[in-house]
């Protein structure tokens, strides 16, 4: 069974939606979403609606610990689940590239693979894949309704500055060749 929760924000409303494993999607401002008939008739859980009071609060530029949310995501394959794992650990405010990701996940060439794994990423913000960037800071793909548009303001909301469309604040970014002799060789 699914349960649905609405949130405002000053874009817009998006939905929450969870099962009794954990929140399994969200919807953000500028989708559709809330006109889809699938969602018509579901009640609120305890949970769907205390993570749509916490994104309710993020977009008010507050941190929320969403690392504690129980997610329930059918995501394929183990390197996108891994990935998403990951990329859940990046810091209110922190940034990191899709080569540093690749890395992380022990995958060094595979980039591209993980921005396929923020593409098919069901509960944006949850799991924060607007904080992955191009390597040179520059804002390349977010799927999310609202695009990069989107991805630009809620980094702004976190705090990353810009310089035209490239961030230019990194926290806690992890050289890439260091990283890599320790923590995979």
């Amino acid at each position: 069974m699914e349960y649905a929760s609405l949130f405002e924000t000053d874009l817009g409303a998006g939905i929450v939606v969870a099962t009794a494993a954990g929140i399994c999607r969200v919807s953000l401002p500028y989708s559709d979403a809330i006109s889809d008939p699938d969602l018509f008739g579901l009640t609120s859980s305890e949970l769907s609606e205390r993570v749509a009071n916490m994104l309710i609060n993020y977009f008010k530029g507050k941190p929320q610990p969403f690392e504690n949310v129980p997610l329930d995501m059918n995501v394929s394959g183990s390197f996108r689940s891994h990935v998403l794992e990951l990329v859940r650990t990046i810091s209110f405010g922190d940034i990191r590239s899709y080569a540093q990701i690749a890395c992380m996940a022990g995958s060094p060439g595979a980039a591209r693979a993980v921005g396929g794994a923020m593409a098919a990423n069901p509960v944006p913000v949850i799991v924060p894949c607007h904080r992955v960037v191009a390597a040179d800071g520059g804002l390349t793909g977010f799927s999310a309704p609202g695009g990069l548009e989107l991805k630009k303001y809620l980094l702004k909301l976190e705090g990353v500055e810009f310089k035209g469309e490239h961030s230019i604040r990194k926290i806690n970014v992890i050289n890439r060749q260091t990283w890599h002799r320790n923590n995979i060789e």
